[in-house]
């Protein structure tokens, strides 16, 4: 199994380019195919792939076969884990993997 630490910095890697980030931006407002993503880029068609496999391999992006087009579509659970990594962070949480007695846990209030 692979820990949280290990798979978030997996997601978060893979959403560290400019190009992923609008992908993903595009897929937010619904499924796209192949073609209309390659379209809003300058780059080509092998390249769009690299950055699909690493987006459906981090489980961000999930693709179906629609006849002879691939279509993308956001994989919701995962938007909202990386939501909740995100959520957790300098609060007052139960995921928080700090010492008892340590300093920090009053900026976590």
């Amino acid at each position: 199994m692979v820990d949280k630490y290990t798979q978030n910095a997996v997601l978060f890697k893979a959403l560290a380019d400019k190009n992923r980030l609008q992908i993903v931006d595009m897929l937010s407002c619904g499924d796209k195919c192949a073609c209309n993503l390659l379209e809003n880029f300058d780059i080509t068609q092998p390249t769009l792939s690299h950055h699909m496999k690493i987006l459906c391999d981090c489980g961000l992006v999930s693709a179906r076969k629609d006849g002879k087009m691939t279509m993308y579509s956001l994989n919701n659970q995962t938007v909202e884990d990386i939501k909740g990594c995100l959520c957790t962070k300098g609060g007052n949480s139960e995921e928080c993997i700090c010492d008892e007695d340590c300093d920090c846990k009053e900026l976590h209030v």
